[in-house]
């Protein structure tokens, strides 16, 4: 169930739902998976029943009230065993379904009190109390469910302090993806990078276009800019003149930019939030078998070092990131050789295939319950 993501989200369509529908085979058990969402088009999808309630678009408080409540009442109406939620605001909805007789997980994509504490929106001298309101109001639901999934191993350690049902299924990409990243026939474009995402300061975009003037890179830019103010500023900068911007791009155009690309850039902002993250580009960039150059922090530092599949800035420097780019550009075969190591260890580690086995551990364990 989602009151908020988008139709074929990755995470809940593509890896979980996919994965549930056709390879999750418990004994003395037949599967239906189900996928409730909002304003979207009711169809069967690779063995998947995709139910659409009213979308209420426009205002966040209308839709975290009417259409986490039209969510509620589809979830009732086909009465399944499990119930799965990715959505902090269906929590409302959860002990609900709790006392209705079903078992309730609770998918947790992001550890929302620190990223409360980033909200520019909210008044810096009032984030700590609403982080903290919001972190105790989750931790008293997510005791009384029957599981948690995290996307990291920090979140992993957070919940299970309050429930103790709890498995990590990181975000990795799917080997099938790979495939058709590793059949396409493009040729390498010698001094492209890339970077495909959201658009907005803390993702660090206002940096890699200063950095652009002290390399001989051309930046491939693909997503959607917010605020609007962003792009606008952007675009002033001196190294907008080595960009293409491509905007919001489907996923088979995203797979032709990796591959014709010597590099891929992560270097998103120190944020709280971001320095525990795990951003599916990382491994994007392993599945497409080129180097990345990311943010310096501790946790994303391990990964890369301990793959050897790229190297490390200061995100807020220009002209180290820039140093970092023009490493990359001037050594082919040291890009060659970290995006090899890359492609190696996403293979071996970093896939969905090793994830989705956890996430069928865990839906067996409840079905014996």
């Amino acid at each position: 169930m989602s009151s908020a993501h988008p139709d074929k989200d990755v995470r809940i369509f593509f890896k979980e739902c996919v994965s549930l529908a056709n390879n999750f085979h418990p004994a003395g058990f037949d599967v239906e998976v189900h996928l409730i969402l909002s304003g979207v088009e009711e169809r069967t999808d690779q063995n998947v029943r995709i139910h659409s309630v009213e979308h209420h678009g426009g205002s966040r408080l209308k839709r975290m009230w009417s259409t986490v409540n039209n969510v509620y009442r589809k979830a009732i109406e086909l009465d399944g065993d499990i119930y799965h939620f990715h959505d902090p605001e269906l929590l409302r909805i959860a002990l609900k379904l709790k006392r209705a007789g079903k078992k309730v997980i609770y998918d947790v994509h992001e550890d929302v009190p620190k990223q409360i504490m980033d909200k520019h929106w909210i008044p810096k001298w009032f984030r700590g109390f609403v982080s903290n309101m919001y972190g105790l109001f989750e931790n008293k639901r997510a005791n009384k469910l029957n599981g948690i999934v995290t996307v990291t191993p920090l979140i992993e350690e957070r919940f299970q302090k309050v429930n103790e049902n709890v498995q990590m299924v990181a975000n990795y990409p799917l080997l099938s993806e790979t495939n058709k990243i590793n059949d396409l026939i493009v040729p390498k474009k010698k001094n492209q990078i890339c970077y495909v995402g959201g658009l907005f300061p803390t993702r660090g975009v206002k940096e890699l276009i200063q950095a652009l003037e002290f390399t001989d890179a051309q930046l491939i830019l693909a997503g959607t800019f917010s605020p609007a103010s962003f792009e606008n500023e952007v675009k002033k900068l001196k190294g907008w003149s080595k960009v293409s911007y491509l905007g919001q791009i489907e996923r088979d155009q995203i797979a032709e930019v990796l591959k014709s690309s010597v590099a891929g850039i992560v270097t998103l902002h120190p944020t709280r939030s971001y320095k525990e993250s795990l951003p599916i580009k990382m491994f994007e960039y392993m599945s497409a078998g080129i180097p990345m150059v990311a943010s310096n922090f501790e946790y994303w530092k391990e990964i890369i070092d301990s793959s050897e599949c790229g190297v490390c800035a200061d995100p807020l420097n220009p002209k180290d990131i820039a140093g970092k780019i023009q490493d990359l550009l001037s050594d082919p075969e040291k890009s060659n050789r970290l995006g090899g190591n890359g492609l190696k260890a996403f293979h071996e580690k970093y896939n969905w295939n090793a994830e989705e086995k956890k996430l069928f551990t865990l839906y067996e364990k409840l079905i014996h319950q």
